[in-house]
């Protein structure tokens, strides 16, 4: 492109309008790049004046020097590393498993109507219900452990991931799955060669969706039924008051799901390692 630019330079050619189009979107995404990184330096600025100058209690607020000094300690003694992995295990064993089975009872709605008619208002109510109620059911169903964080981690997605699949697959141009017909095709066939490529946007969309309803159910999972994790470090840290030292590893994961909210992300992971004194570092949950 610069060569191309240089070639337009030197020749005196007018550029085109995809090259100006180019031009201007690079120059707007490094204006909107600088204005949140602009952003980001002012609210830790005042956040750091405010707390050194007495104006808030960093008893309560903290401050980016104590929340950079516990960070710090948190990688050093390996509690940051041991709990993400752990919740992150969980995390994508409840995707995967709220993907397939999305997928194949959406399938199968789409190939039966009578099916869809009679599922589709249970499906709305099971949707609707408070997952974070059905956790304690959990426990008495399957105990304490891994099994009953995954289903929850389930639970809070699969219904929805079911109704946003069938829909999709509803969406799809009637006329070209007519047009499989006319040809021969089966129910099958229209499946696999209309339904299922033209509902790759709304899967891919689902997936995105996905990811962070399975996190949340994990971690509703590991504040009743685990020893490790992030919900646990998060229960542990409130019987000692610091709670908000497990909330920094949950802020973190903004950036893998909405990379461009990054800058904005800082703040809250900021915020939420406000630690009670400055003598007071972050303790690892006890392992058993």
């Amino acid at each position: 492109m610069k060569a191309i630019c240089q070639l337009h330079r030197m020749t005196n050619c007018p550029l085109s309008k995809q090259e100006i189009f180019e031009r201007s979107h690079r120059r707007h995404h490094r204006i909107v790049s600088f204005i949140r990184l602009l952003i980001l330096i002012l609210f830790l600025s005042v956040w750091e004046f405010s707390a050194q100058m007495g104006y808030i209690d960093s008893f309560f607020f903290s401050s980016p020097s104590q929340v950079a000094l516990c960070f710090a300690g948190m990688i050093k003694d390996g509690t940051f590393f041991i709990n993400t992995g752990i919740t992150l295990l969980e995390t994508i064993a409840s995707f995967l498993l709220v993907f397939v089975i999305g997928m194949l009872f959406a399938t199968l709605l789409w190939y039966s109507d009578k099916c869809a008619e009679i599922l589709e208002p249970y499906l709305v109510i099971l949707n609707s219900l408070p997952k974070s109620a059905l956790a304690p059911l959990f426990i008495v169903w399957l105990g304490t452990g891994i099994n009953t964080i995954i289903v929850a981690g389930i639970s809070v997605a699969i219904f929805g991931s079911i109704i946003n699949l069938y829909t999709g697959f509803r969406q799809i141009d009637e006329e070209k799955i007519k047009l499989i017909y006319t040809l021969g095709g089966r129910k099958k066939t229209a499946f696999l060669k209309v339904v299922l490529p033209g509902s790759i946007p709304i899967i891919l969309s689902n997936m995105k969706v996905n990811i962070g309803l399975a996190l949340v159910g994990v971690i509703i999972g590991e504040f009743l039924a685990a020893r490790r994790g992030l919900g646990y470090l998060i229960i542990y840290g409130s019987q000692v008051f610091k709670w908000w030292a497990g909330m920094i590893e949950m802020s973190i994961r903004i950036y893998p799901y909405n990379p461009s909210a990054f800058p904005f992300s800082i703040p809250i992971i900021s915020f939420s390692l406000a630690i009670p004194s400055n003598n007071v570092h972050i303790l690892p949950p006890p392992f058993v």
